[in-house]
């Protein structure tokens, strides 16, 4: 069982409009709901390729009702939320229908107490000993304490599971001081972690502060790694046009499945890469197209990598 964490799950709503206009009213052609926030839509990804998922973090109110009904209807993904008194976030996705382009609205998630936090440290480490690898994913919600990715990466370490870290800002700096396998952040995120903006260097300087591998989303030119085991680029044959939401976290799905089935890092990050490039093709927000990523599979380019100076 893979375990996947999100502290701010999320009810993603996509709207689709002929065409987005501020200070305009719109008419909405279509509208999806879908269980939302990084960790649930990478356990959507697992689930899909056939691995068994858990999914944990925090649940709460009407909306968080709603997230726990459309996740009973995924196959493969186990309900593990614990409930809190705060309603769950919704975060809103605007698709503009003439461009493409997606605009997002994210509300800031629920007050989470100490005494709720606690409950959730207790359900993960009960947790942990069913999984063969765990996922912590994205922002964490107000009342949780800054250091909390870092703390659940220690538990992790100490029982003995694989830990993978997708997060930003301060939690991913103080995360990554707790020794994660492998971290995921954007270009941008590790840019802010490591004050470096060349891409290889910053992998580097990343996994002196303590990841054992950093894997860096570069949008549409794909990942870079650098690992114990080598350093490597890894990029699609070409863009493709959609929407860019939850690719990354399809990127973490093709990681953590290629992980705890024992691939070389070449061919984790093909399937991360190809799964990446599908869910942009993918009509709804954190879906991937199935064909589009059998089809990408073979034409992932994946060369390595030199040190840098």
């Amino acid at each position: 069982m893979i375990l996947t964490v999100t502290l701010n799950t999320a009810l993603d709503i996509t709207y689709r409009v002929r065409s987005l206009r501020p200070h305009a009213s719109h008419r909405v052609s279509e509208v999806t709901e879908r269980p939302g926030g990084k960790g649930v839509n990478v356990a959507r990804v697992l689930a899909a390729l056939g691995h068994e998922v858990t999914v944990t973090g925090f649940t709460g109110g009407a909306t968080g009702r709603v997230v726990q009904e459309l996740l009973a209807s995924v196959p493969g993904v186990v309900d593990a939320l614990v409930p809190i008194t705060g309603a769950t976030r919704r975060t809103i996705a605007v698709v503009d229908e003439q461009t493409g382009d997606t605009t997002q609205l994210n509300e800031p998630g629920p007050m989470v107490t100490p005494t709720e936090w606690s409950a959730f440290q207790e359900a993960y480490e009960d947790l942990l000993p069913s999984a063969s690898a765990v996922a912590l994913c994205g922002s964490l919600p107000p009342g949780v304490p800054v250091g909390a990715y870092a703390g659940l990466v220690r538990t992790a370490r100490t029982a003995g599971v694989p830990v993978l870290l997708d997060t930003s800002g301060e939690a991913l700096r103080r995360g990554v001081a707790a020794r994660p396998d492998i971290i995921k952040p954007n270009a941008d995120e590790l840019a802010e972690l490591t004050g470096s903006h060349e891409p290889l260097r910053a992998t580097q300087d990343a996994r002196r502060r303590g990841a054992r591998a950093v894997v860096t989303s570069l949008g549409a030119e794909g990942l870079l790694a650098a690992s114990p085991e080598g350093r490597w680029r890894a990029a699609p044959p070409s863009s493709l046009h959609g929407n860019p939401t939850g690719a990354g976290d399809s990127a973490v799905a093709g990681l953590m499945s290629a992980l705890v089935e024992h691939l070389p890092w070449p061919d984790r990050l093909t399937r991360a890469v190809a799964l990446s490039a599908a869910t942009v093709s993918a009509p709804v927000a954190g879906e991937f197209d199935r064909g589009v990523y059998e089809e990408l599979l073979g034409r992932i380019t994946v060369t390595s990598e030199a040190s840098a100076a």
